[in-house]
C-alpha cells in the first residue's frame, strides 16, 4: 500500500467514526491523529490532553499552542494519577495505571460530550514495545486509527511534513514519571525535580536529553552528537552547578547517550506480568 492509499485509508476510518476524542499528548503521533480527525471530522472531534504533575508545563504550552495554530477542539482534562496507589507504586506496569486513568475520564467526557469513540495515537511501529498502556487503551476500547491505516512512525512524520506542521521532526518526549527508576516511587517532588534539570540542560544548549531519576543520583542521557561537547571540563561543571541545587547529590554523564526507553532495560529483572481488572 502507498502512502496516499494509507493516507485515504485514515481518512475513511476517521470519517466512519462519525464523532471521537482523540487522547492528544502534543507528540508527533497523537498530534497527527488530531490534525486528520480534526479535517476529517471538523468539530465532531475534540483534542482531550490529560494535565498532571507528569506533564512538562512547556510541553503543555507547545500542545495547546499547536491546536490554537491549527483551530484544533481542544479540551484540558485534568487528571489524578498521584492519588493512584498502583501507579506511585511505580512497577513495571506504571503506564497502565496512568493510561486507565487518562481513559477512564476520556469515556465519562465521551459520554458526557455524546461522541461516539475514543481514540489514541498508537502507530504501527508500536504493537511490538513494552506499552502496558495499550492495554488500558484495549480495556477502555479506544481505537488506533494509524494502525489501522497501517501508518509507520517514519510514515506519520512524512504526512505530517507534507501538511506543514511544524512538529513533524519534534523528538519524542515520553512523560515525567517515565523518567523514575521503577520501585522508586512517584511524587510530584521527583517530577519536579526531573522537569526542571531538563529544562536546565536545555538551557545549556542540549536539546535532545533525559535526566533519569535514581534517587541521590541523576543519569543524564544526552544525544550522541552532543556528548563530546558534554564532555568538556567547562561543560562539566555547568551541568553540576545546575544540577546540584536541585536535591541531587551525585551527577552522572551516561555513556551510552540518549536513548528512548532506557529505563526498560531493568525490566529483564523484574517480572512483567499483564494487569488484569
Amino acid at each position: 500500500m502507498t502512502l496516499a492509499e494509507k493516507h485515504a485509508l485514515l481518512q475513511q476510518t476517521l470519517r466512519d467514526l462519525g464523532s471521537v476524542l482523540v487522547a492528544y499528548s502534543g507528540g508527533t503521533d497523537s498530534a497527527y491523529l488530531a490534525y486528520a480527525s480534526y479535517k476529517a471530522l471538523g468539530n465532531s472531534m475534540l483534542a482531550v490532553i490529560a494535565d498532571s504533575a507528569s506533564l512538562p508545563r512547556a510541553e503543555l504550552a507547545a500542545a495547546l499552542a499547536f491546536t490554537a495554530q491549527h483551530s484544533i477542539p481542544t479540551h484540558i482534562l485534568q487528571t489524578s494519577e498521584l492519588n493512584r496507589p498502583d501507579y506511585i507504586r511505580n512497577d513495571s506496569q506504571r503506564c497502565f495505571h496512568c493510561k486507565d486513568e487518562l481513559f477512564t475520564h476520556m469515556e465519562q467526557a465521551r459520554a458526557a460530550r455524546n461522541f461516539a469513540h475514543l481514540a489514541y495515537g498508537m502507530n504501527l511501529d508500536d504493537r511490538g514495545e513494552f506499552r502496558p498502556g495499550q492495554q488500558a487503551a484495549a480495556l477502555h476500547h479506544a481505537v488506533a486509527p494509524l494502525v489501522t491505516a497501517q501508518l509507520t512512525k517514519q510514515e506519520i512524520r512524512t504526512l505530517a511534513r507534507e501538511s506543514g506542521l511544524s512538529l513533524a521532526d519534534k523528538p519524542a518526549s515520553a512523560c515525567l514519571s517515565s523518567r523514575i527508576e521503577y520501585g522508586r516511587a512517584v511524587t510530584r517532588e521527583n517530577l519536579s525535580q526531573v522537569e526542571q534539570a531538563e529544562e536546565a540542560l536545555h538551557t545549556l544548549g542540549f536539546t535532545q536529553v533525559r535526566v533519569r531519576h535514581h534517587g541521590d543520583l541523576a543519569r543524564i542521557e544526552i544525544a550522541r552528537e552532543d556528548l563530546s561537547r558534554a564532555l568538556s571540563l567547562d561543560a562539566l561543571d555547568q551541568i553540576t552547578q545546575a544540577l546540584k541545587p536541585l536535591g541531587f547529590l551525585y551527577i552522572t554523564l551516561d555513556t551510552q547517550g540518549y536513548r528512548s526507553g532506557s529505563m526498560n532495560d531493568a525490566l529483564t529483572q523484574i517480572a512483567i506480568t499483564p494487569t488484569t481488572r
